[in-house]
């Protein structure tokens, strides 16, 4: 059991007969009233977002769940194989547990989510930050620096983002996982 002070990004609850995981979540103390914690959360097993509110100091039952430190191998189409660091098992995650498959490249590492007293994984939980090479992009125009100009680039992985002028073809970038857009440029 755990409180709405214990909430945090990425704890995992059993809410309405289901296991979510809080994507944000918020402390409101208003003026008139008892505060509240306004949260989104979303489904392990249907990847669906909602919002909830939930009363100060309100009792939630949280998931034990297990992060295991992995490894992206390969996919046959619909199933993704992954390998625990630790004990080099092969593990298999099916496609719709995954939030994005583009932010997939060789050995990339992840966390694979467990539910403890099922066994079941629930999901991947990528890094902050992902690393990866630009395979295409339009040249720059040159002169069109007043502003902060963007164009589009394609990575290894094929993901589409916007990056700036400078990022050339070859060039490795930084990419925020959650908003899946251009950090900076790695040297």
């Amino acid at each position: 059991m755990a409180t709405t002070a214990d909430f945090k990004n990425g704890l995992v609850i059993e809410f309405s007969n289901d296991l979510y995981m809080i994507v944000e979540f918020q402390h409101v103390k208003p003026g008139k009233g008892g505060a509240f914690v306004r949260t989104k959360l979303k489904s392990l097993t249907t990847g669906r977002v909602l919002e909830n509110t939930f009363n100060a100091g309100a009792k939630v039952t949280t998931a034990r769940v297990e992060r295991h430190k992995s490894q992206y191998m390969y996919n046959d189409g619909e199933v993704y194989t992954f390998m625990d660091v630790d004990s080099y098992e092969q593990i298999p995650v099916e496609k719709s547990l995954i939030s994005e498959t583009r932010l997939l490249t060789d050995n990339q590492e992840v966390n694979i989510l467990q539910h403890q007293e099922t066994g079941k994984i629930i999901g991947v939980e990528f890094p902050a930050t992902v690393t990866m090479k630009v395979e295409h992009s339009d040249p720059g125009v040159k002169g069109n620096t007043a502003t902060r100009a963007m164009k589009p680039a394609t990575t290894e992985s094929g993901l589409e983002l916007l990056v700036p002028l400078f990022v050339e073809e070859g060039d490795m970038i930084k990419i925020d996982t959650k908003t899946l857009s251009y950090l900076e440029r790695v040297k």
